[in-house]
C-alpha cells in the first residue's frame, strides 16, 4: 500500500492510497469460499455448490463488500501510520488512475485540531453543594398528596379554593358570547383567573344561583369578541366542587406502591428519589460551569467546519422536532445558521473534554454508564425493560459512555482547578435555569 497526504487547509487534508487489486481479488474469493459452504441452493446440495453458481449469483455483491471493507482497513492503516486524527469520517471516491492491478483512491478529511496542553491548575471554579433537608421531603409529600385530591360535590356556597363550574353568556358592542346557548366554564375560586368581577358573582353563590352583572374582559382574553371590552354578562352556576386531599398514611403510601414500612418507608424513598434528582442536577450544574470556564479559557484554536456545521444541523433538526410535537410546526427554524454559534462551543468543549481524557490517559470507568443507565431507568414504571432497551441498541449505550467519560473529565478538571464551594438549598438547586 503506498499513501500520500496532501494539506488542502489548515485542517482539511486529501490522502491518496494506491492499494493492489489483488488484495482486493484475494478477499473475493475467500469469501466465495464461504458463501459455498453456507448458502442454500435448491438443486445443490449443501456444499456442492459449483463456484461458478456463486460467482454468478454473489459475484457482484461480494465484490462491493470487499472493496468497501479493503478502502475502510487502508484508510484506517493510512491515517495511523501517518499519526492522524480525523475529526468525521472522510469523503472517500475511487480515482481515475485506478487500473486492474492497482486500486487507486483518495479520502479528503479535517483532522482534529492541535490543542497543545490543557492546563487547568489555573482554572477558578465555583462547585455547588446541597443536600435535602427534612422540610424539602414534607414540601414533595405535600406536593403528592395536592396531586392525589379528589374533587367532590358540595351543598353550600363557594369558599376559596373551590371549583366552581357555571355556564354564561356576555354581549359587547352589540355581539354575543356565544352567539347561541351558554358558555360553559370552571373556575378555581379566589384564583383570580377570571376577571374580577366574575369573582365577586361568585361570592357566596350555591348550585343554580343566577347573577347579572357587568365585566371588564382583559385584552389578552381567549375569546377574541370580549378581549378587552366591557361586557354584560348572564351567569348561573352549575355546581360546586371542593377538594379532598388524603391523609399521609400507610394507605397513602400503598398508593404509592410502598407495601410495606408503611409511611416510614415511604418518606425514605422520597428522600432517595430527592437525592437522586439533587445529584443530578449538581452533576449537571457543575459540569456546565466547568465547561464553560475551560471553553472561555480555550478560545483560540481552530475547530473543523465540518463538525460545526453538522452540529448546527443536529440541533435545527432537534428543534424542529420539538415544534412539531408541541404542535407549532410554525416555529420551527428554517435554517441551521442561526445555530453555528452555540454548535460551535459545544464543538469546541467536545474537543477540550476529549483533549484531556486523551492526555492523562482517562479510560471509562464503566461502573459510571451502569449507575447512569440504573439512575435513568429507575424513573419509568418498568426500570428493567428500560435497562433492556438500552442494552440493545448500540447507539444509546454508546451515548451512555460518552456522557460518563464526559464526567470523569469534569471530575478530573474540579480536581485539577482551584475550586470555591458554593452551598445552594434543594429549592434553589431545581430552579430551572435560563
Amino acid at each position: 500500500m503506498q499513501v500520500s497526504v496532501e494539506q488542502i487547509g489548515s485542517l482539511e487534508r486529501k490522502m491518496t492510497i494506491r492499494v493492489p487489486s489483488s488484495r482486493i481479488e484475494q478477499r473475493v474469493q475467500e469469501r466465495l469460499r464461504e458463501l459455498g459452504q453456507t448458502v442454500r441452493i435448491k438443486g445443490f446440495r449443501a456444499g456442492k455448490i459449483p463456484g461458478k453458481i456463486i460467482e454468478q449469483r454473489y459475484g457482484d455483491q461480494v465484490r462491493n463488500e470487499a472493496m468497501s471493507d479493503v478502502v475502510g482497513s487502508s484508510f484506517e492503516q493510512a491515517v495511523g501510520e501517518n499519526n492522524l486524527r480525523p475529526a468525521m469520517q472522510p469523503s472517500i471516491r475511487r480515482d481515475d488512475q485506478s487500473t486492474d492491478t492497482e486500486l487507486v483512491f483518495t479520502a479528503t478529511f479535517e483532522v482534529v485540531p492541535e490543542i497543545g496542553e490543557v492546563d487547568v491548575s489555573g482554572l477558578e471554579l465555583n462547585r455547588l453543594v446541597s443536600q435535602v433537608e427534612d422540610a424539602d421531603v414534607e414540601r414533595m409529600i405535600e406536593t403528592l398528596r395536592q396531586q392525589r385530591k379528589r374533587w367532590v360535590v358540595v351543598e353550600r356556597a363557594a369558599q376559596i379554593g373551590d371549583m366552581v363550574l357555571f355556564e354564561y353568556s356576555a354581549v359587547a358592542d352589540g355581539q354575543r358570547f356565544p352567539a347561541e346557548g351558554m358558555e360553559r366554564a370552571g373556575t378555581i375560586f379566589g384564583s383570580g383567573a377570571l376577571p374580577p368581577a366574575f369573582e365577586a358573582a361568585l361570592a357566596d353563590a350555591v348550585a343554580d344561583t343566577a347573577r347579572s352583572f357587568t365585566a371588564e374582559f382583559p385584552e389578552g382574553f381567549r375569546q377574541p369578541v370580549l378581549a378587552g371590552k366591557s361586557a354584560d354578562v348572564e351567569l348561573r352556576v352549575i355546581r360546586i366542587q371542593a377538594s379532598e386531599i388524603p391523609e399521609v398514611d400507610n394507605a397513602f403510601a400503598a398508593s404509592f406502591g410502598v407495601a410495606a414500612g408503611g409511611i416510614a418507608k415511604f418518606r425514605e424513598d422520597v428522600r432517595a428519589n430527592l437525592e437522586r434528582e439533587m445529584r443530578s442536577a449538581l452533576n449537571s450544574r457543575n459540569k456546565m460551569h466547568a465547561v464553560e470556564r475551560l471553553v472561555r479559557a480555550y478560545a483560540s484554536f481552530e475547530l473543523p467546519k465540518g463538525m460545526v456545521d453538522a452540529e448546527a444541523r443536529a440541533m435545527q433538526r432537534q428543534a424542529a422536532e420539538q415544534a412539531q410535537r408541541a404542535g407549532r410546526p410554525e416555529e420551527a427554524p428554517v435554517s441551521a445558521d442561526g445555530f453555528i454559534d452555540v454548535a460551535a462551543n459545544r464543538v469546541r468543549a467536545s474537543l477540550l473534554l476529549g483533549e484531556i481524557a486523551r492526555q492523562t490517559r482517562l479510560r471509562l470507568e464503566n461502573h459510571r454508564v451502569s449507575e447512569m443507565l440504573a439512575t435513568i431507568a429507575s424513573t419509568y414504571e418498568e426500570p428493567q425493560k428500560v435497562i433492556e432497551m438500552y442494552q440493545r441498541d448500540p447507539q444509546l449505550m454508546g451515548g451512555l459512555r460518552n456522557r460518563a467519560i464526559e464526567d470523569q473529565v469534569v471530575d478530573w478538571v474540579f480536581s485539577a482547578a482551584k475550586v470555591t464551594d458554593q452551598s445552594v438549598n434543594f429549592q434553589q438547586l431545581m430552579q430551572p435555569q435560563a
